[in-house]
């Protein structure tokens, strides 16, 4: 997707500066600026599919920038309980967005992208854009969930450990 960006924004900045050449424009009318007004938008695009794609299944956890000083600071069952709490916070506030976004992509089927359909053709719905956020609504809570999981049965193992402990000596 970083590919296809660069290369529509290079295509975008040969056009903006070959236009101005009478020659080119003489001899290759068919790059006459008005024809790539897409570009923009499909750029636009592309971006958002990479940034909402990538953070539903390329960026790990560890690779967000957080402020943890209070979170090392802690002990190992309140790190857990951090993650508990913050787990099912951000996976229910995502989870109950998703209706409200889905009643908005009902609006969505119905539009045209500026653009895009005069390349692509008539097919292309502003909700097919905008579907990688569904996509993202769903599998961010998902992965959540699951640390919150983890950290619950870790929760377990050292709650089961401690009373096996006791019970021997």
């Amino acid at each position: 997707m970083m590919a296809a960006m660069f290369a529509t924004f290079i295509l975008q900045v040969m056009i903006r500066y070959t236009a101005r050449i009478g020659w080119v424009a003489e001899t290759f009318p068919w790059l006459e600026p008005s024809n790539f007004g897409w570009t923009l938008e499909f750029c636009l695009a592309l971006w958002l599919w990479l940034v909402f794609w990538g953070n539903s299944f390329v960026v790990r956890d560890q690779d967000h920038v957080s402020f943890d000083i209070l979170y090392f600071a802690v002990s190992g069952k309140v790190r857990r309980g951090f993650i508990i709490v913050t787990g099912l916070a951000i996976a229910i506030g995502l989870l109950l967005s998703i209706d409200p976004t889905w009643d908005r992509f009902k609006i969505l089927r119905l539009k045209k992208t500026a653009t895009l359909s005069d390349l692509f053709g008539d097919w292309i719905r502003m909700r097919d854009i905008y579907a990688i956020y569904i996509l993202f609504l769903i599998t961010v809570p998902a992965r959540y969930l699951w640390l919150v999981w983890q950290a619950f049965r870790s929760s377990m193992r050292a709650r089961q450990h401690t009373s096996e402990g006791r019970l021997d000596e």
